[in-house]
């Protein structure tokens, strides 16, 4: 098989099998397996899906870049990096989206900082991600893979928008109407004060600490150099 062809096939049976264990395999296998099984079936689904799109990703021939990147280019990507890494670093405290006990009390709070951003801050941040690769890497392998990371994320986000309303009922319901799925659309169309989606201390921080430790990481561990630290090194 060719190396392109290696990618995307590989790259649809990680989307496709997080999608179909995801939804209409999820209540089916775990009335059979139990919660904890269902998910050690997943966890591992996952992973070997994942080493696979890995492995083919990096099996690729070199390629030539679709365009010139500098350093505006570069600057724009570092900056949609650090806050995807904001919108992540917001979404590990007080998201009903993540499965807890709690996530229908939680609902009930003013959506505020990341969450006034969009009601997806995790997933966007996967989006966000693979959209400043894109930029910065611009090859047909990085777009095969960029493409399905922000695909999985975003479809993702809409499955569990359906799968949320069907769980927590009107809880999920009430916070949808007073979110977006959009980023800053609430904001745009006047619905929401642009001063809610400040972020709090833990995001803003917390994000700036991981888009700081994550773009050193990429030089450090061999790639090439990302973040502030394309400037400074």
């Amino acid at each position: 098989m060719q190396p392109m062809s290696l990618l995307i096939t590989t790259c649809v049976l990680f989307v496709g099998s997080h999608l179909v264990l995801s939804h209409p395999l999820r209540a089916p296998l775990a009335d059979r397996l139990g919660e904890r099984g269902f998910q050690i079936v997943y966890s591992v689904v996952a992973l070997a899906t994942f080493i696979m799109l890995v492995q083919a990703w990096r099996g690729m021939p070199a390629e030539p870049p679709l365009w010139a990147v500098g350093d505006p280019l570069w600057a724009f990507a570092t900056l949609i990096v650090l806050f995807a890494s904001v919108l992540f670093a917001g979404s590990l405290v007080g998201n009903p989206a993540l499965p807890s006990p709690a996530a229908a009390l939680t609902a009930q709070g003013a959506p505020r900082g990341v969450y006034a951003v969009t009601r997806h801050p995790m997933m966007w941040s996967f989006a966000l991600w693979a959209l400043a690769h894109v930029l910065v890497v611009p090859t047909a392998a990085q777009i095969v893979l960029s493409a399905t990371i922000a695909f999985l994320a975003l479809v993702g986000s809409a499955g569990q928008d359906v799968k949320k309303a069907r769980l927590m009922g009107d809880a999920w319901r009430h916070w949808a109407a007073r979110t977006s799925f959009v980023p800053f659309a609430r904001q745009v169309s006047g619905q929401t004060p642009w001063g809610d989606t400040i972020p709090r201390d833990r995001a803003l921080f917390g994000g700036i600490a991981l888009w700081l430790v994550a773009t050193w990481g990429h030089g450090a561990l061999g790639y090439m150099a990302a973040g502030i630290w394309r400037w400074l090194g």
